[in-house]
């Protein structure tokens, strides 16, 4: 029996050994390098802030590595009228790109090389309800949209500072929004790749501005 606890403490001292690390120091973007667009990433009080601009595609604040396996904490909060994400193992395209989505049968969608492309934790608002589902950017659309399910789809707040957690491990991506479960999926196709803080185009009066804080991530080992 001794032997036997001894063999589950040797076991579990991996997991009991990882830590959160902060992704973000509340003080400048060190850590981060801008991608595609022209959206404007700033701190104040302590948040990322990131700020649309006129005539902007999808603009991209990535981590300067990437990650495999790891379970990710953030705080968000977003304009209503405006759409956004988190970026997780997430690529550029190496070269200009066509690609099939799930929703296109005959066309494929052209992509130019340096576009960001991956799954994205989805961050909307109260009405559409598809906050914590799971799309993938510039590549197959919705692998997760969990606006079905009447919970998960009520658990975003608008105006007001919404938690997020994400699991990865292996081929599952899990998430939660202020606690509620939201998606569940199972999908190979990225390992790794950085992680991304999304600010959406945006054609109305600009500017619209979401805002994140407290990004922490614990790794998982792989």
């Amino acid at each position: 029996m001794g032997r036997f606890l001894f063999l589950v403490f040797l076991a579990a001292a991996p997991l009991a050994a990882q830590k959160w690390t902060s992704l973000f120091n509340g003080k400048n973007l060190d850590g981060w390098v801008q991608k595609n667009g022209t959206a404007t990433y700033t701190v104040e009080d302590g948040a990322i802030v990131g700020r649309t601009a006129e005539g902007s595609p999808n603009s991209f604040l990535c981590t300067t590595r990437n990650y495999a396996d790891f379970i990710l904490e953030f705080e968000v909060k977003v304009d209503p009228e405006l759409n956004s994400g988190v970026q997780i193992r997430s690529h550029q395209y190496g070269a200009d790109a066509e690609v099939q989505t799930l929703n296109q049968t005959t066309e494929k969608r052209k992509w130019p090389a340096g576009r960001v492309y991956g799954y994205q934790v989805e961050i909307s608002n109260e009405k559409e309800g598809t906050s914590g589902g799971i799309y993938d950017e510039a590549r197959r659309g919705w692998l997760a949209n969990i606006s079905s399910d009447p919970q998960a789809r009520a658990a975003f707040k608008d105006n007001r500072w919404n938690k997020y957690r994400v699991e990865a491990r292996g081929p599952r991506i899990r998430t939660w929004v202020n606690g509620v479960p939201c998606a569940d999926l199972n999908d190979s196709m990225d390992a790794e790749g950085f992680i991304g803080l999304q600010v959406h185009s945006f054609k109305g009066p600009h500017p619209k501005e979401v805002r994140w804080r407290k990004i922490r991530i614990q790794e998982l080992g792989r």
